[in-house]
């Protein structure tokens, strides 16, 4: 077992804590032999011939069960929820991701007079008082990469124009999922701001590489309507998961398809009115870069050219990570399609990214709430035999995955339930079966309800 990076949220600690403490007393009992019956994560119950042990589901009675309530368990759910609680004395809104509140070590007079009264401001103008990390970030792209950004188009230099590209990918990822949060919980600010929040991102969106409204259209009325089912154009499900070939394929086909065939996924399913809106806002982004590349291409290509690329790359190698391990037996399955990571890169400065099975299961969940829903369900998530990993990102996942080390993997798993008996080399054996292509006749079978 790796140490627990100490740079992990507190909440991240104290889940690892918990998962390993519960894997060392679970080390000490025998392992249990499952019942020879099955149950649906996704709500249906359908018998499979042939299951193993590995994968076969929970009896339906334990559906909607939580923890079981140990000491440890209520203690840590109910720190968690203290720090999400603004009326609790132990309320810690996140200001920057960078360093939990705790941690912020100032001299008496800027506490006082600068981080005490920003804090107290901005949580009046954030919609979720926790979220006051978001009008930093917000500060800070319009005092860098806005300025930045117009200079360029000013007077343009080779230098800048890189140095601008480093910076917003370095901002890119953590800008992209508080985005992430925006679409989903339609905002970041509190109503009264509620004009800037509607204005930011077609400012803000492109010189990310974002492009206008897209990421809402695929990601919320499209992606979370499928679920990585087999008619998710970003599903996993078609290509085998540690191949590379396959993998460029599916890069490829998001890169220099996805403005024709997300919309012809909304005529399909008789949304002509998104299908309209996807196309127009795709294409006339397209369009505004094209004529700038007219006007003066070197910045151009800084500013917007390189963001759309770069990014484009990185939305389809995070949805790999995210969806690489599929569940052979329940594919339609939120706890078997999806994955946890507890991990620096993913949680503190991602927004709780990690926790995308948690995500998954309630996409209206606000980002500090996964921590501690994950903990009241985690004998749930242990029940579906659902895949939990630490020390580990979805950028280093996909390339392992590509290098095809199970072994590595198999190390950064935390094992839950059933899998505290496992030997490494079984969990290696484990994961490579969840990243094997489905047939059309697999997909038949096991997705009929999703077919149309």
């Amino acid at each position: 077992m790796d140490r627990i990076d100490p740079n992990l949220t507190r909440p991240d600690l104290l889940v690892l804590q918990d998962l390993f403490s519960d894997a060392s007393k679970l080390k000490d009992q025998p392992a249990k032999v499952p019942e020879n019956r099955t149950g649906s994560a996704s709500g249906t119950e359908r018998a499979e011939a042939g299951h193993t042990e590995s994968s076969r589901r929970i009896p339906s009675k334990y559906e909607h069960t939580e923890s079981n309530g140990s000491r440890d368990d209520k203690t840590a759910v109910e720190t968690l929820a203290s720090l999400n609680n603004p009326k609790h004395e132990d309320f810690e809104p996140t200001i920057f991701v960078t360093w939990d509140l705790k941690d912020i070590k100032l001299p008496r007079f800027l506490n006082d007079y600068l981080l005490q009264p920003y804090i107290k401001l901005g949580r009046k103008i954030v919609r979720v008082e926790t979220d006051v990390v978001m009008l930093t970030h917000l500060l800070l792209y319009f005092a860098t990469s806005v300025p930045s950004a117009i200079y360029l188009y000013y007077r343009f230099n080779w230098v800048h124009g890189v140095l601008h590209w480093l910076m917003q990918s370095y901002y890119v990822g953590t800008y992209t999922l508080m985005m992430h949060q925006h679409i989903h919980m339609g905002g970041i600010l509190s109503r009264k701001f509620s004009w800037f929040d509607t204005v930011f991102p077609y400012i803000t969106n492109p010189l990310m590489g974002h492009t206008w409204n897209s990421y809402y259209y695929h990601h919320v009325k499209h992606h979370h309507v499928e679920g990585n089912g087999p008619d998710d154009l970003s599903s996993t499900i078609r290509y085998q998961r540690d191949d590379i070939r396959d993998f460029l394929c599916y890069v490829g086909r998001f890169m220099f398809f996805i403005w024709l065939e997300l919309p012809l996924y909304f005529f399909r399913k008789s949304k002509t009115q998104l299908a309209m809106k996807a196309a127009f806002w795709e294409l006339s982004n397209y369009f505004a870069i094209y004529l700038l590349m007219q006007v003066n291409w070197k910045p151009t290509l800084f500013v917007f050219a390189l963001p759309l690329f770069q990014l484009r790359v990185g939305l389809m190698v995070g949805n790999w990570g995210q969806h690489a391990f599929v569940d052979e037996v329940d594919p339609d399955s939120d706890f078997r399609s999806s994955i946890t990571l507890v991990d620096v890169a993913s949680n503190r400065f991602c927004y709780n990214d990690g926790y995308h099975t948690s995500h998954h299961l309630n996409p209206l969940r606000h980002w500090r709430e996964h921590p501690v829903a994950f903990l009241k369900q985690k004998e749930r998530y242990s029940n579906e035999h659902a895949l939990v990993f630490y020390n580990i990102d979805y950028i280093m996942l996909t390339i392992k995955l590509m290098q095809k080390d199970y072994a590595y993997l198999a190390k950064c798993l935390v094992p839950i339930g059933e899998q505290v008996h496992m030997s490494l080399d079984e969990i290696a054996a484990m994961l490579r079966t969840k990243t094997r292509r489905f047939t059309e006749e697999d997909i038949q079978k096991k997705f009929k309800a999703d077919i149309k």
